[in-house]
């Protein structure tokens, strides 16, 4: 009754009333590693699209792993409005061919990977938007060979 009280004609005189716009509980994002040239852009990153590649672009196959064809981990971290991460990233999946060494290697490089990339750039409105919640970056190196996901 309040609604139809404050726009002229009624609650429908504009249209419907839309529920509030929000973000997922967790952003995701799967990238194949290492990136390619240019694959993160200049300045400040102010889209979503652009924040994976951008926290993804330090990754480097590490020398224990190179052999393999294909590995994948994920890592689920929250960032802070000025980029920095809050706490530490934790693993929450990851698979390789290989042995449990293979897998410490796997883990090491991407939480140094996420080290050397933070903080990232962002603008004060992505900053705003993400800080504090989760976002699960997903790795996958399609090692020597390349094949494809």
């Amino acid at each position: 009754m309040a609604l139809a009280l404050l726009r002229p004609g009624g609650a429908d005189a504009f249209g419907p009333v839309e529920p509030w716009r929000t973000l997922p509980q967790t952003l995701r994002g799967t990238l194949r590693v290492p990136l390619l040239a240019g694959e993160t852009g200049p300045g400040p990153v102010d889209t979503l699209k652009a924040l994976f590649p951008a926290l993804a672009a330090c990754w480097e196959a590490p020398e224990g792993l190179a052999k393999f064809e294909r590995t994948e981990i994920t890592a689920r971290l929250a960032l802070r409005r000025d980029g920095s991460v809050i706490g530490t990233p934790r693993i929450t999946f990851s698979q390789t061919p290989g042995d449990a060494k293979a897998r410490d290697i796997l883990i090491r490089a991407t939480l140094d990977a996420i080290a050397r990339c933070t903080p990232v750039r962002l603008t004060p409105a992505l900053g705003g938007a993400i800080a504090g919640r989760p976002l699960a970056l997903r790795f996958i190196y399609d090692g020597p060979r390349g094949q494809g996901i």
